[in-house]
């Protein structure tokens, strides 16, 4: 393979990943612990957290954080995966072989 034509699968990579992470910003993952929800894009933007009703009291403090925390966690893990199985297929597409040898 020569270097022109390396530079320029690399220049197609390379535009191929901003139009997968703008994608990113239009897929939406959710992560929920005992119904507390939350739901991030896949380029990990929160978008919006959902709490029942009757954890909203001040008993349930520290059971609410704690539930937070692991919705986002796995929503955070859900968008992790999402965002590398695109970037994946993009690799693949532009490399069937595997990444070039530098």
């Amino acid at each position: 393979m020569d270097l022109s034509n390396m530079m320029g699968q690399l220049g197609d990579l390379q535009k191929k990943m901003e139009e997968s992470k703008a994608k990113l910003d239009h897929i939406f993952v959710e992560g929920e612990a005992e119904g507390v929800k939350v739901s991030m894009s896949a380029n990990k933007k929160v978008d919006n957290i959902s709490i029942p009703d009757e954890l909203l009291t001040v008993e349930n403090k520290e059971q609410l954080e704690d539930l937070m925390l692991a919705a986002m966690n796995r929503a955070l893990e859900n968008a992790e995966n999402v965002a590398m199985t695109e970037m994946q297929g993009i690799g693949s597409s532009m490399f069937p072989g595997g990444m070039p040898p530098f």
